[in-house]
């Protein structure tokens, strides 16, 4: 079955975050079975205490097994410390 990670990040700092953490992110995720559905921008809160302007990334798993198998991943962990201070970010998993 399979899983999405649905994340929230308001971004402090855009350039470190879109031309660093980013495609470091994606590269990895694309190599461990992820597929991005969607990357989206400058997000309008409709509900809740989310703050305006943060993007919204979907991505989806072959399961939940393969997505905590990135999350965990000491690969990962790695390129996780690139975001460190440029972004508030929320990530949930879903089952599908």
């Amino acid at each position: 079955m399979p899983a999405w990670f649905v994340i929230n990040a308001y971004v402090h700092d855009r350039e470190p975050f879109v031309n660093i953490y980013s495609p470091a992110t994606a590269k990895l995720a694309e190599e461990m079975g992820g597929k991005y559905i969607v990357r989206g921008r400058a997000g309008q809160v409709l509900e809740g205490s989310a703050k305006d302007g943060a993007g919204a990334i979907v991505i989806e798993w072959p399961d939940r097994e393969a997505a905590l198998k990135f999350w965990n991943s000491p690969e990962y962990a790695e390129v996780k410390k690139l975001r460190d201070g440029l972004a508030d970010v929320t990530v949930t998993l879903v089952d599908g």
